[in-house]
């Protein structure tokens, strides 16, 4: 039997709630609208909240200014670079302090996101993070062929942390891209699977999307790690 000895995670609804980097964003874009577009800040930051609860994902912007009766689709990109290059007000999820404290004396612990870099490298800061961690990767800074499913960031985070793959368990929420790089390479994965989550419900496109076990919380990632060493002849 393996002792594992590397946890790494994903950051965006593993760590944190991406919900609430967005909402920060949509009250970075409000406050420049009101000073720029005549749009009270209350009234603009309502508006896209009212969007992101419908459920729009795509060409929230134009949506945002065409309901402010502004014609102007050449300033969507000004307000694309406000929300990805504002200094977010973030915070990880209480348990993910408790657990990384949990963990830090009897693992190397690593990160591996996706993301643009510059707006990745931002919300890592805000989290303030970093001292948990002995190594961490944004797959972007490796080019957008690298993020995930990709086997690439996997393998510069194991390579960092000079752990063999069968050695690793990677946490991650997203079943259509956090699992499969990782297991290609041999990695142990743990789907977070909150209600809330953005990409948690989404249904993996194949068994080898599949994560090895599925929880509710991060409070439950101990429990697993034991699982997982109890029983990795089943995996």
């Amino acid at each position: 039997m393996n002792k594992l000895k590397a946890i790494i995670f994903d950051l965006d609804d593993t760590l944190y709630s991406e919900r609430d980097f967005v909402l920060s964003g949509f009250k970075a874009v409000a406050a420049w609208a009101s000073l720029n577009l005549g749009i009270s800040e209350e009234k603009g930051y309502a508006t896209l909240f009212s969007l992101y609860n419908a459920g729009i994902r795509n060409n929230t912007f134009d949506r945002w200014l065409t309901i402010n009766d502004i014609n102007r689709p050449e300033i969507v990109a000004e307000l694309l670079d406000i929300y990805r290059q504002h200094l977010p007000k973030i915070s990880p999820f209480s348990e993910s302090i408790e657990l990384l404290q949990a963990l830090s004396p009897s693992y190397k612990i690593g990160l591996v996101s996706d993301g643009y870099l510059e707006v990745q490298q931002k919300k890592w800061s805000a989290l303030g993070l970093d001292d948990f961690f002995d190594a961490v990767v944004f797959s972007d800074s490796l080019g957008r062929e690298n993020w995930k499913p990709s086997t690439a960031p996997f393998q510069l985070v194991l390579e960092q942390l000079k752990i063999d793959p069968k050695f690793s368990v990677y946490i991650g929420d997203n079943p259509r891209k956090d699992f499969f790089g990782a297991r290609q390479l041999g990695m142990y994965t743990i789907q977070v699977k909150r209600t809330e989550s953005e990409y948690g419900n989404l249904q993996p496109p194949g068994l080898d999307y599949c994560p090895h076990l599925t929880i509710d919380s991060l409070v439950e990632v101990l429990t697993s790690i034991d699982k997982l060493e109890q029983h990795q002849a089943l995996f």
